[in-house]
């Protein structure tokens, strides 16, 4: 499913690329899929109309399915082969971490949507799995699935620098391009303003997350979103409220076993 042999050649040419790369080490591949593969995927994720969680807060608007029953055959197949022993050799000669681990559970991974209007604030993703105590969360890895893309529809993954000053790099989310990136605490991200597009699109991606194990308890650290240059004191309020409500929601997830999909059934109404 994959072509592995032209994803090593890729990681021969790009590592040292992805290791200076500015403002946090990533790298951008366009064409990640064969193309009929990427078409197939595609058609898939428009057709999946079940099991679609809700993340609506004031940081975040999107949608997500996680299970990977709910998904397409196609999709599950290319989600197995990225979580699989060769492919994760590769991530790991691109970045130079060894040992990393694929998420059988995929927290907060899989098909992502977000339909007009929604957004995603500028933030740091959480770095410890809420469900496994030891693993450190270490690499996201993120393929676009939108034809015919537009600018003006303002969904550029947007990478900023370390003190949320300015916005270093802009990655528009065409069709078939992945992007891989070092999870730190420092890899702000996002795509702050709201979506633009027309009703019937959306932004379309999929998502995974690589670990390693640390061999020892790790405290919760969940994401944090931050503010940026230009807005009021209400907004840095509201932002910093809801960052305070997220990380209340992930230590009742690690302590309780509380799942996303008890709290999407209520935050689909909001």
């Amino acid at each position: 499913m994959l072509d592995l042999d032209r994803l090593a050649e890729f990681v021969k040419l790009h590592r040292d690329e992805f290791a200076a790369a500015d403002p946090y080490p990533h790298v951008v591949i366009d064409d990640f899929l064969a193309p009929e593969l990427a078409r197939q995927v595609l058609s898939e994720f428009e057709s999946t109309h079940e099991g679609w969680a809700h993340y609506h807060h004031y940081n975040e608007r999107k949608q997500a399915v996680t299970d990977l029953e709910l998904m397409g055959p196609t999709i599950r197949e290319l989600m197995t082969a990225l979580q699989s022993p060769p492919f994760l050799r590769l991530m790991e000669e691109l970045t130079g971490l060894e040992g990393l681990l694929a998420d059988p559970e995929m927290q907060g991974a899989g098909m992502h949507r977000t339909l007009p209007g929604g957004h995603l604030n500028i933030h740091s993703d959480f770095l410890s799995h809420p469900n496994q105590p030891t693993w450190r969360r270490r690499i996201n890895l993120l393929i676009y699935l939108n034809p015919d893309w537009r600018p003006e529809w303002m969904g550029d993954l947007e990478m900023w620098d370390p003190n949320v000053q300015s916005c270093v790099r802009s990655v528009s989310p065409l069709f078939n391009r992945c992007v891989i990136f070092r999870t730190m605490r420092n890899s702000l991200h996002g795509h702050p303003q709201p979506l633009a597009c027309p009703p019937g699109e959306a932004r379309r991606s999929l998502a995974l997350y690589y670990f390693q194990e640390t061999r020892e308890d790790r405290e919760l650290a969940p994401t944090v979103y931050h503010p940026r240059p230009g807005d009021s004191l209400l907004k840095r309020l509201v932002i910093a409220a809801d960052d305070r409500l997220l990380g209340f929601y992930t230590l009742l997830k690690r302590k309780f076993g509380v799942r996303d999909g008890m709290v999407s059934r209520i935050l689909r109404y909001f």
